[in-house]
């Protein structure tokens, strides 16, 4: 004979399901940086950085302004010729996102204000 199911597994399974919901409420888009400041540029900076395990990296100011893909190219030593990285900015819901495109890392850039890409 089957039990009912616990009271607090029901509860547990309805907010399971309504994060699930909350997150395909907010659709993603395409964005740019809007207003770049020296803090946002310097968030940026840190956050490629770490997603490249530390490597100093520099980014022209008006990276991720005017397109939303960041490619940074690897320097090459030898007959290393590592693949570019590439980075993806978008905006979920209210949030500036960077997206690390060869592991999905996401990394909300909270010093950032960005708007979506018009097609």
């Amino acid at each position: 004979m089957a039990r009912d199911p616990h009271p607090a597994s029901l509860i547990l399974l309805c907010q399971l399901l309504s994060a699930c919901a909350s997150s395909f409420a907010q659709p993603e888009a395409p964005a740019v940086i809007d207003k770049p400041t020296s803090e946002s540029r310097a968030e940026l900076a840190r956050t490629v950085g770490g997603a490249l395990h530390g490597a100093p990296v520099r980014l022209a100011d008006d990276a991720l302004t005017k397109d939303s893909l960041l490619i940074i190219e690897r320097p090459h030593t030898g007959r290393d010729l590592g693949k570019p990285e590439h980075f993806r900015l978008v905006k979920s819901g209210t949030d500036c996102v960077l997206v690390h495109e060869r592991t999905g890392t996401r990394t909300p850039l909270a010093s950032t204000t960005c708007r979506p890409v018009v097609p």
